[in-house]
Parts: structure tokens; C-alpha cells; sequence
């Protein structure tokens, strides 16, 4: 299996762990005289199967990731870290110029005046560069993702 298949099946996973999560829940507390709409220590045993296979699953995504490396040298968890990061500069440097760029919101002139502190036409440039260099640095994953072998466990 590849590491992009292994991604989705973890995914798969997931949801899978959440529906079981559900269906406990709804289980847990039924009317008297009612029966449960699951057998609870059915779900709970299918969840502890469940749970093994994704943490399994799970670490082997993780040794591989640490051991594939991308055309750069880094490895594939570095490159996620990276990813990451650039994630939230993004996110802080567009709330930023979002935040100086309201600059002329008053609604009669005796309210105060405010002025930006950073340079918003500027903000706004980093935050493209810095988006695109995260898509860049997306897609270089992705390929690599489909490229590298599910190491075993």
C-alpha cells in the first residue's frame, strides 16, 4: 500500500471511530423496560478493534513519514511541520491586515480615529507569497505521498 492509500484509510478510519462513538452513545442510556438499539458491549469490543487497527495504522503512517523523504532532503514530517507553520502565518498575517485595514470605520465624526501600525498593502503581498509557497509545498507532499511505499510494520 502506498502512503497516499494508507491516508485515506486512516481517514476512513476516523469516521469509522466516530459513527462507533456515536452509536455507544446512543446506547449508553435507553427508557426502563427498553432494550439498547446496540448491544453496548458489542460496540464496545468492536471499538477496541477498531482502535487497535488505527493505531497501528497510525504509526506506520508515521514511521514512513519520517523515513520518505521529499526531492528537497526533508522528510515528510518535516515538510508537514513546514506546512503547518506556513498554515498559521498565513491565517495570523491575513487577520492582521484585516485588522489594520479597518482603519476608517467610523460612524460620526466625533468618534476617535485609528491608524494601522503595520503597512497593510504589505501585509497583504507576504500573505500571498506565503500562501502560495504553502501550496507549493502541499502538492510536493501529495506527490510524495504517492510515490512512497507504506513502510511495514
Amino acid at each position: 500500500m502506498i502512503l497516499a492509500e494508507a491516508l485515506t484509510v486512516r481517514k476512513e478510519q476516523r469516521t469509522r471511530l466516530d459513527d462507533l462513538k456515536t452509536r455507544l452513545l446512543q446506547s449508553a442510556l435507553v427508557q426502563e423496560g427498553e432494550p439498547p438499539p446496540e448491544d453496548p458491549e458489542m460496540l464496545l469490543l468492536e471499538l477496541d478493534q477498531q482502535l487497535d487497527f488505527y493505531a497501528q495504522l497510525v504509526a506506520r503512517i508515521h514511521r514512513t513519514n519520517l523515513s520518505a523523504r521529499l526531492p528537497d532532503g526533508r522528510s515528510i514530517t518535516e515538510a508537514v511541520a513546514a506546512r503547518d507553520a506556513l498554515d498559521e502565518r498565513v491565517v495570523t498575517l491575513r487577520s492582521l491586515a484585516d485588522q489594520a485595514g479597518k482603519v476608517n470605520e467610523r460612524y460620526v465624526r466625533s468618534e476617535l480615529r485609528y491608524r494601522p501600525t503595520v503597512n497593510v498593502a504589505k501585509l497583504r503581498q507576504d500573505v500571498d507569497r506565503s500562501a502560495q509557497e504553502r501550496r507549493k509545498l502541499d502538492v510536493t507532499i501529495q506527490a510524495t505521498n504517492w510515490r512512497v511505499e507504506l513502510l511495514e510494520e
